[in-house]
């Protein structure tokens, strides 16, 4: 594939359509929870369980599919992985009672992160060096706009219709991506293939594993939060169920500013800007607790917290893939994985404040902590990076 190629728009389209039915199929099941308990006849624990399957199955199949597709040309691997999406949401829409639906579940998470991993390096190969964060970006806004659009739209299909529906719609617009990458996206056949060996040497090297932590770390701070709006707006700020939905699109509108602006930045200063969106998570995790006594307050913290989280988002991800060289598509990989494992630490560590008697609002605070704690990993690997580039020329000398 050449670097620049002659209609990259349509291309990074492409793969945003496909980018907006993934988490369009992974963050619609919060809203609808209810609903698919009481339709396949568990409890609100048991139906999160399907939410648990799908964050694993992405953690499982990022490095597996992207190592079994190492020797395949990237297009043909992401309309193989964005069909695969679309059968497996059709066939939760379809299968049969709770252990069934969880299988398929945890199979619709498995293309996730490879798409979103080889996605990432193709997107940025379609544009100049100084450009690629915001290919990077674009392919994100997918992501960002399902929750502006995607999930509010799917949580009322799932409540009007039902919510077998909404896997029914996701399996649609996955096909539709798929079709889209396969008349967009350049044909990267005569790329050559990058040995596997290289893909797993650059997955241990420091500044990729570093960053890929500091991507984990500050990833748990948005899900500390964001897994718990729903009873803070309601329970703390007076928002009726049917107003949160709206300001979830709010929330995802925040997300889509962050990672524009965080796009920006990153092309002009990667590490400053992930350090100013991990310092400025943890000022605006820690107002939130006063900000939700106001329901002004509360919406303006909310947007501004969906801002900062997503800042980060851009620069870690074009980190990843420049700090792996030559070999970044299992490091690419990997930063989908960490940020499902962020899910689980964020959403486990706020749901222990509040279980341990500290209120609503506390996994804001877990939060700030949390944000605090990316921001110090970011700096040892800023500083790392310093000196490893120190040492470069002396190597060469």
């Amino acid at each position: 594939m050449s670097a620049v190629t002659t209609r990259p728009s349509l291309a990074l389209a492409a793969l945003a359509v496909g980018a907006f039915a993934i988490g369009t199929g992974e963050f619609v099941i919060m809203g609808l929870l209810p609903d698919v308990a009481g339709g396949l006849g568990v409890d609100i624990p048991g139906a999160g369980r399907l939410i648990s399957a799908y964050a694993l199955g992405v953690v499982v199949g990022a490095p597996l599919l992207i190592a079994a597709a190492n020797r395949f040309p990237r297009k043909a691997v992401l309309i193989a992985l964005m069909g695969g999406y679309a059968a497996f949401n059709l066939a939760s829409a379809l299968v049969p009672g709770y252990l069934p639906v969880l299988v398929t579940r945890f199979l619709a998470g498995l293309p996730h992160g490879a798409f979103f991993g080889i996605g990432a390096v193709v997107a940025g190969g379609l544009v100049a060096r100084t450009r690629r964060a915001r290919a990077i970006a674009v392919m994100v806004s997918g992501l960002t706009l399902a929750n502006v659009a995607g999930v509010p739209v799917g949580t009322l299909i799932g409540q009007q219709v039902g919510w077998r529906w909404v896997f029914a719609v996701v399996g649609l617009i996955a096909a539709v991506a798929a079709l889209a990458v396969a008349v967009c996206v350049p044909d990267v056949r005569s790329a050559a293939p990058a040995r596997l060996a290289n893909e797993f040497r650059a997955l241990v090297r420091r500044p990729v594993w570093m960053t890929l932590l500091v991507g984990t770390v500050g990833g748990a701070a948005l899900f500390a939060t964001y897994s718990y709006i729903t009873p803070m707006l309601t329970g703390i700020a007076g928002f009726t169920p049917t107003e949160v939905t709206l300001l979830l699109a709010v929330f995802g509108i925040g997300m889509t500013v962050g990672n524009v602006v965080g796009a920006r930045l990153a092309d002009i200063a990667t590490m400053p800007t992930i350090y100013g969106g991990l310092a400025a998570t943890a000022v605006v995790s820690l107002l939130f607790v006063p900000a939700l006594q106001n329901q002004a307050t509360a919406v303006v913290a909310l947007f501004t917290l969906a801002v900062t989280t997503f800042a980060i988002v851009p620069p870690v991800q074009l980190r990843v893939i420049n700090a792996a060289g030559d070999a970044p598509h299992l490091a690419s990989g990997a930063n989908q994985a960490a940020f499902n494992v962020a899910n689980a630490i964020g959403a486990a560590l706020g749901g222990a404040a509040i279980a341990a008697g500290h209120g609503l609002a506390s996994p804001n605070v877990v939060a700030a902590g949390l944000a605090v704690l990316g921001l110090g990993v970011a700096l040892v690997a800023g500083r790392s990076a310093a000196v490893d580039a120190r040492r470069e020329p002396a190597r060469v000398g």
